[in-house]
């Protein structure tokens, strides 16, 4: 089993997002809870409070973006070769709608192709408390295998 993946499981949804949040700090401030983490998939939900909101009172695109990037980062890391690495490459979005409450981020890596070296286009979505796409994300995750 994968190293993050067993960390997971055996510490929880809760004390494995603390944990996260400080080996990389700017992901706590969205206050992130990785509430799912498997090889193909991984679910971020992040809390709707003030700090992550715009100028019109509905949570901020970058923090949109953060979710989506650990939610890509967790599932990815998870899902490549023991031994191999990964880094963000790029992020293509979509603001679909206002996101006016809590929202989760669901990365689906499932149909990727894990086991090669290269550019992964990672697909995640952004859905509020309603189950409604918000926001759609396309994040290239350069894999090198050791």
């Amino acid at each position: 089993m994968n190293q993050v993946l067993s960390m997971f499981s055996s510490a929880g949804s809760e004390a494995f997002s603390k944990m996260a949040c400080q080996m990389a700090p700017y992901f706590s401030t969205i206050n992130p809870l990785i509430s799912e983490l498997r090889q193909g998939a991984a679910t971020v939900q992040v809390p709707f409070c003030r700090e992550i909101t715009n100028h019109l009172g509905t949570v901020h695109a970058i923090a949109m973006c953060n979710a989506a990037e650990l939610a890509a980062g967790m599932m990815t890391n998870v899902s490549i070769p023991n031994g191999a690495r990964w880094i963000p490459k790029g992020m293509s979005v979509e603001y679909l709608a206002k996101a006016k409450s809590s929202v989760t981020a669901v990365a689906n890596g499932e149909a990727l192709d894990w086991a090669t070296e290269g550019d992964k286009v990672v697909p995640v979505d952004i859905l509020d408390a309603d189950g409604k796409k918000v926001f759609s994300a396309q994040i290239t995750m350069n894999v090198k295998l050791s």
